[in-house]
């Protein structure tokens, strides 16, 4: 089954998407093969190189004044399945194409693993997913060669092609991330719990079988 996945490194909720998509196809679906197809959303595309303060822009954007008040529901939803997420860990986000464009030239079957990988970096190792060394530190171990990586997470080309792809995400419709579409028909956004996961992929396998 194909899943396309639209999401950004730095949304909290992406993090939590990646994570009950991995832990629904271990535990519900161990025998289907998927081919996961990661697709970017850029939610702050003109964020400054030395990143944004995030309580900052809790404040201006959307007028919380307590980050922990934002961050308490996906904490609890990451706890509900199963991984810890502090997310007061990472109180910088960053411009997020370098990375972007990474995983746009990984290898398909690798392309999903590093799209975790670096975003687990930003979140859980509190790590800026902007530095051409970190990415490439991470994509090391996903099949790239640590200068190949290097040359990629700074090519300006490359950021281009990423705002290129963020733009077909933006005319598919995409408006929210996560957003998940199982074998080219299901689709669903947000939040998602494992339940309504699940289902999703059942409906698409149901549909493949008809």
């Amino acid at each position: 089954m194909q899943i396309d996945l639209y999401t950004e490194i730095t949304c909290p909720w992406c993090i939590v998407g990646h994570h009950r998509l991995d832990k629904v196809l271990a535990e519900r679906f161990p025998h289907l093969a998927v081919d996961i197809r990661q697709h970017p959303v850029l939610l702050l595309p003109d964020a400054p190189a030395d990143g944004l303060y995030i309580p900052d822009l809790l404040r201006s954007r959307y007028g919380i004044t307590d980050p922990k008040l934002a961050f308490a529901r996906p904490e609890g939803e990451a706890r509900a399945s199963g991984f810890d997420l502090d997310l007061g860990r990472q109180l910088w986000t960053y411009p997020t194409q370098a990375a972007h464009a990474l995983i746009l030239a990984a290898g398909r079957d690798t392309q999903h693993r590093l799209a975790v990988a670096i975003t687990d970096a930003y979140f859980i190792g509190a790590k800026n997913i902007a530095d051409a060394q970190v990415l490439a530190d991470i994509a090391v171990d996903h099949g790239f060669e640590r200068d190949q990586a290097r040359a990629i997470a700074r090519d300006p080309g490359q950021h281009r092609r990423v705002e290129q792809e963020a733009a077909k995400s933006a005319k598919a419709g995409v408006r929210s991330v996560p957003h998940f579409v199982f074998g080219g028909s299901i689709a669903i956004n947000g939040g998602r719990s494992e339940a309504e996961m699940v289902a999703a992929i059942e409906m698409a396998l149901a549909g493949r079988a008809s």
